[in-house]
């Protein structure tokens, strides 16, 4: 069968400290998980019964055994899940210092297997069919990578949802991503980023701007993270929503974006009106906000459910 959503790009394994705030000099326990932005969506997606994949790599590893483990434990396809046998599984240590400050150190050199993925080893017809396409823009930082991601795009064809996580991480690039981000967006249908990544994307920081530019630049629909401000979301045909965050006392916030993107493309799946989608994709960031892990931590529908009542919304 199809696949409901098929996510691409980076993967590895999170290094977390079991003491907060203090930095990594101080810290003397640590616990790991499966990471990698694209890869935790995925996981989030299976949380409410999608059939999930992810196309990505692993070194030849014990941490590249852990990711189709873990993954394979999450319900998520380990089948477009390749090898780099020359390259390591990357790690990533973070720092907690709640409420908004998760420093990121990230080991993937001297290249991380996700960034080692060729056009030719992609599978495009299942690309093609998934109901959700997702993809980053860490996937355009280096080539083989940008060349694959930019195939798997051109073979899916706008086709409704084809997701561009804006997802800007300054340290993987050399070149201006300017221009890679505007390739993908001619393709993408939905587009989604926080304030930042939209002025990577645009060049606009003002929230509605930022809306306006990347619906221009070819997506339906665009939705714009803004922290304490909540979330905007514009779609071309008129709908405009302005959610406010959930409440909640964070303990970690990597995992938070993440989490309000497998619940996006669940509630886009499920056909819901735009303002519930992102209603319940708010309440699913502040369940994993309060939370240590990031994939462990995804919560059922049931789960987002309950935190809408604690906060009168349906």
């Amino acid at each position: 069968m199809a696949l409901d959503v098929l996510t691409m790009g980076r993967v590895g394994v999170d290094i977390y400290p079991q003491q907060s705030g203090v930095g990594l000099a101080e810290v003397t326990s640590f616990a790991k998980y499966l990471g990698g932005s694209p890869t935790n969506v995925a996981v989030a997606a299976a949380r409410y019964g999608r059939r999930a994949a992810v196309v990505t790599k692993t070194g030849a590893d014990p941490f590249g055994e852990f990711v189709r483990t873990a993954l394979a434990g999450y319900g998520v396809d380990t089948a477009h899940v390749g090898v780099s046998a020359g390259l390591p599984t990357p790690v990533t240590f973070c720092e907690i210092f709640p409420p908004d400050d998760f420093p990121l150190y990230f080991y993937r050199f001297p290249k991380a297997p996700d960034l080692d993925i060729a056009a030719e080893e992609l599978d495009l017809d299942a690309v093609r069919s998934a109901a959700v396409f997702w993809m980053t823009g860490t996937g355009l930082c280096e080539e083989p990578s940008r060349s694959a991601t930019l195939a798997a795009l051109q073979a899916r064809g706008r086709r409704a949802h084809t997701v561009f996580d804006l997802d800007w991480r300054p340290m993987f690039w050399t070149d201006e991503p300017r221009p890679y981000y505007e390739r993908a967006l001619a393709h993408a249908t939905v587009a989604v980023g926080n304030i930042d990544e939209c002025e990577v994307a645009t060049g606009e920081r003002d929230p509605y701007a930022a809306a306006q530019a990347l619906l221009s630049a070819g997506v339906e629909l665009a939705v714009v993270k803004q922290g304490p401000r909540g979330v905007l979301a514009v779609h071309r045909h008129g709908a405009v929503v302005e959610q406010p965050p959930v409440p909640v006392e964070v303990v970690n916030g990597l995992g938070a974006g993440d989490a309000f993107g497998g619940a996006l493309v669940h509630g886009l799946l499920a056909g819901w009106r735009l303002d519930r989608v992102i209603a319940f994709a708010n309440a699913a960031g502040a369940h994993v906000a309060g939370q240590l892990a990031c994939s462990d931590a995804m919560p059922t529908e049931a789960e987002v459910k309950e935190r809408l009542k604690a906060v009168d919304v349906q």
